[in-house]
């Protein structure tokens, strides 16, 4: 199943801080609730990684105050074999 980093902003206020992760924990989804924040570093936004089949399933997880601000990126890995595979097919060496 495919598989995407949600980025979800927030203001720099400690109430928009502990509004943020108290909407996803209250949405009781196993995702939501193990989002890392990075408030305490001075980036005020939350990360999810979560499996589903597509961007917009995804988004329609989140809660709706944060789908339309919320970042969503598709995730993927490479095998060696893969990228020796795409190097050769652009005319490089590996």
């Amino acid at each position: 199943m495919p598989r995407f980093l949600i980025e979800v902003p927030h203001e720099s206020e400690v109430v928009a801080c502990s509004k943020a992760a108290k909407v996803l924990l209250e949405t009781g989804s196993h995702f939501l609730t193990h989002a890392d924040f990075g408030c305490s570093d001075g980036d005020h936004r939350a990360w999810i990684v979560i499996d589903g089949e597509s961007k917009g399933e995804v988004r329609n997880m989140l809660p709706v105050a944060y789908r339309s601000v919320a970042t969503i990126i598709g995730l993927n890995k490479f095998s060696i074999e893969q990228l020796d595979s795409l190097i050769k097919q652009h005319g490089g060496r590996t």
